[in-house]
């Protein structure tokens, strides 16, 4: 008997005719990723490992930050689609990431860069929001920025800003000598400038741009790149080799190269220059950088054993003007293309520019926490820092304490080729709390689990209830969130909640979360069948979830199942289809790996019990005859 039973369920549940996947799709846009992934999976097992799929099963893990079975799932559906949407490969990158796999990663990478440059495959994907709101945006992650644009800034290039003692020193082409110009962009030659700055909360007083005082730095050629010890005293700068008749200095390939120099302060005048020996006459060594101990300098070169074509190099700077040999920072750093600018902030952290990585346009800016730790993978600053235009000469003004930096970019919307940016950010962020309840009684509910979602539909927080059934989380602010509590035996409970402009605002939402079980019932919402039909429709097959759910948890609890029709039709026939609809549910529960024996009986009983006034003859409405389309579950053991 046992055998012919599960022959039937077999039978029946293979003509079940909802879509599972569909089903798992309608718990994924719940949020409920667990369950959602385990329909999904079932789906695989039975043969679909369509795009959809496997995409999805990806991005259930992605979302609840289970990295390694994320990229166990992304990578089957990587490599079986030729043509799968770049935010799949994105999400696979960063999931290899997430679990240490970096050489696996860095192959992906090259694939998705050219996916993002390929017009064709990105059209309908906005790879600005991808990269502005996940892990690329990870510095501060500010709800209120402002950039502007610095007014000294002219129709030539300025950039590198850097300062010392109040006072910013940046590279322009805006030089007196308007006769000379650089072959490649036909404007003037570099110059180091000096501009007075003070910096009164979120208001920046500057002065008039001047030449750096110095009777000898600036060249008729280029100077940028300034980087000053902390005690002021000496100046590290970037300089074309020239020779001493300040001609430029060109090589037997007719190249001339970058040197860094080194200048002292004497009497509030940068003078006593000299090169120094880290220098050579055949590469470029420049975009000089002070560790925050000034024990080390930081600089770019294009010599000879790197990855790429300019990389990151360390190193010590020991007395009477002698340094290390130079050690390049290694493939955690640098990439095959161009990694510049580097800078070292107070706490150590290397921000540098690379064009090399996963960016949002040419030159990117990055951080890094590979001064303390060798393994440290850098981070893209994300949107607004970094746009589809080069961005680079990150800095942070260690006197400040608005969380104030500067940077360079060519976006179009800046005066000249180059123009300096300030950004400063006042961090805004509200606080959510609340009561997880009974929704019946009340009471406090503890154990339960409170998730909060972002606006992408990832988990970025969650917690589990003690017994005084409090949650509380920080939010930013002018962002949508969605809150959702869970119980088992309870259904879930779930808000949405958007954050405004106003900075500390509390806010105040009790979760009340409705329990399944009531009396000797499971009560979920009514399982509403199609006229004249018994299959199961998308909308009870994520009810019915719930009753699996439920004898889940209570192993040893039995239920029955009632089904009932409304009077449209024969009674006869009606009794029979409701006898089909109750074992239609029944069906469906043990196909979710229910055992038989747990379900008592699962019987019809037609028309013989309406809930409203809608018997044979009685005019009603649709909805009003559908009312009495339902199924009841009864416990007959706890």
């Amino acid at each position: 008997m046992k055998s012919n039973l599960l022959l039937i369920i077999f039978t029946l549940c293979s003509s079940l005719t909802f879509s599972q996947v569909k089903l798992a799709d309608k718990f994924f846009d719940n949020y409920s990723y667990v369950k959602a992934s385990e329909l999904y999976e079932k789906a695989f097992e039975k043969g679909d490992n369509s795009e959809h799929v496997l995409t999805r099963i990806g991005d259930c893990y992605y979302n609840n930050s289970n990295s390694k079975k994320a990229a166990m799932w992304y990578a089957k559906a990587v490599n079986k689609y030729d043509d799968i949407s770049a935010q799949y490969l994105f999400k696979y990158i960063q999931s290899l990431k997430s679990t240490g796999n970096y050489t696996e990663a860095n192959i992906w990478l090259k694939k998705f860069i050219q996916i993002q440059n390929d017009n064709s495959r990105n059209k309908d994907y906005n790879f600005d929001k991808l990269l502005s709101y996940n892990e690329l945006n990870t510095i501060d992650d500010p709800l209120s920025i402002k950039i502007e644009n610095l007014p000294f800034n002219s129709k030539l290039s300025d950039f590198g800003s850097y300062i010392h003692n109040n006072t910013l020193y940046f590279a322009s082409s805006r030089g007196l000598d308007k006769t000379k110009n650089y072959g490649w962009n036909k404007e003037p030659f570099l110059d180091i400038f000096e501009v007075s700055l003070k910096d009164k909360g979120y208001q920046l007083e500057l002065g008039n741009p001047e030449l750096l005082k110095a009777s000898a730095i600036n060249s008729d050629y280029h100077e940028a790149n300034v980087t000053i010890t902390n005690d002021g005293k000496t100046m590290y700068f970037t300089r074309d080799n020239v020779t001493r008749k300040n001609k430029l200095n060109y090589d037997k390939k007719g190249t001339t190269h970058l040197k860094i120099y080194k200048a002292s302060l004497v009497d509030g005048s940068w003078e006593n220059i000299k090169e120094l020996p880290i220098n050579d006459e055949v590469y470029s060594t420049g975009h000089p950088s002070l560790s925050a101990d000034n024990k080390t300098l930081y600089f770019v070169s294009d010599r000879e054993g790197g990855f790429g074509q300019t990389d990151i190099y360390e190193v010590d700077i020991l007395e009477k003007n002698k340094f290390s040999k130079p050690r390049n920072l290694g493939p955690n750093v640098n990439t095959e293309g161009r990694e510049m600018f580097p800078f070292v902030s107070k706490d150590s952290t290397l921000y540098f520019s690379s064009d090399g990585r996963l960016n949002l346009g040419l030159l990117d800016i990055f951080k890094s926490n590979i001064i303390k730790d060798r393994k440290a993978e850098p981070i893209n600053l994300g949107a607004p820092y970094n746009s589809g235009y080069d961005d680079f000469a990150y800095f942070v003004d260690p006197s400040n304490t608005k969380n104030r930096s500067y940077f360079s970019s060519n976006r179009p919307e800046g005066k000249g080729n180059d123009d300096i940016y300030t950004v400063y950010t006042k961090v805004c962020s509200q606080i959510i709390k609340g009561i997880t309840r009974d929704k019946e009684n009340k009471d406090i509910l503890s154990n339960t689990s409170v998730k909060l979602i972002d606006e992408t539909g990832k988990i970025v927080d969650q917690i589990i209830t003690a017994e005084d059934g409090a949650y509380e989380f920080t939010l930013d602010c002018n962002k949508t969130y969605t809150i959702i509590g869970s119980k088992t035996t309870y259904t879930d409970d779930k808000v949405n909640f958007d954050t405004d402009d106003n900075d500390e605002t509390i806010n105040k939402q009790d979760l009340f979360l409705d329990p399944l079980i009531k009396g000797n019932q499971i009560v979920i919402k009514p399982i509403y069948f199609d006229f004249n039909k018994s299959n199961i429709r998308l909308d009870a097959g994520y009810e019915l979830e719930n009753i699996v759910d439920v004898l889940r948890v209570n192993p040893k609890m039995i239920i029955r199942i009632e089904s009932h029709t409304d009077s449209r039709g024969r009674d006869n026939f009606n009794l029979k289809l409701s006898d089909r609809r109750a074992k239609s549910t029944r069906d469906y529960i043990l196909s979710r790996g229910i055992a038989p024996e747990r379900i008592e009986s699962a019987i019809g009983f037609g028309e013989s019990q309406l809930l409203n006034k809608c018997s044979n003859g009685v005019r009603c409405t649709a909805a009003e005859h559908q009312l009495n389309r339902r199924s009841y579950f009864y416990i007959v053991k706890k």
